[in-house]
């Protein structure tokens, strides 16, 4: 066997092998592996019984279960009409114009991945952004450049 079907077996054995437990396997995927390849869903189908349909839907559905592969730190802007309202596009350009990439583009170093997404639940605090698990709130311009700026140096 090779790691990643190694982990999918450990996975279905600590959660179970029920469609009831495809999401927490999926996910556990996605902490260790960063992304869902073709691979590892035709691999989950075959370790749970269940078609390979069925798990690309799921993995399809939830906006955190990338299916390609992202950078290291993954931006995920909110796109919520709160987060609009308060500044959300000159947030975007301001990311855009600082890392030289567009929404769903990876810099070439393969550092940085951009997306926007649902609520946060952050909308008191508008504009927001996550990068990987931090979040980050009352955004302005200037604050995501030195947000990057640090991420830069990492």
């Amino acid at each position: 066997m090779n790691p990643v079907q190694d982990l999918i077996k450990d996975l279905a054995n600590e959660h179970g092998r029920s469609r009831a437990n495809l999401l927490p396997i999926l996910q556990g995927v996605v902490e260790q592996e960063k992304f869902l390849s073709e691979y590892s869903m035709i691999e989950i189908a075959r370790e749970l019984d269940l078609p390979a349909a069925d798990v690309y839907g799921t993995a399809t559905f939830y906006s955190f279960l990338e299916h390609k592969k992202m950078g290291t730190f993954i931006i995920r802007v909110c796109k919520t009409i709160t987060c609009s309202m308060k500044g959300k596009n000159q947030i975007l350009l301001a990311i855009e114009d600082m890392l030289k990439i567009g929404i769903g583009e990876t810099t070439p170093d393969g550092k940085f991945s951009l997306l926007q997404t649902n609520c946060l639940g952050w909308c008191h605090k508008a504009p927001a952004m996550l990068i990987n698990d931090d979040v980050y709130t009352e955004l302005t311009p200037e604050l995501v450049r030195d947000i990057l700026s640090q991420y830069l140096k990492k």
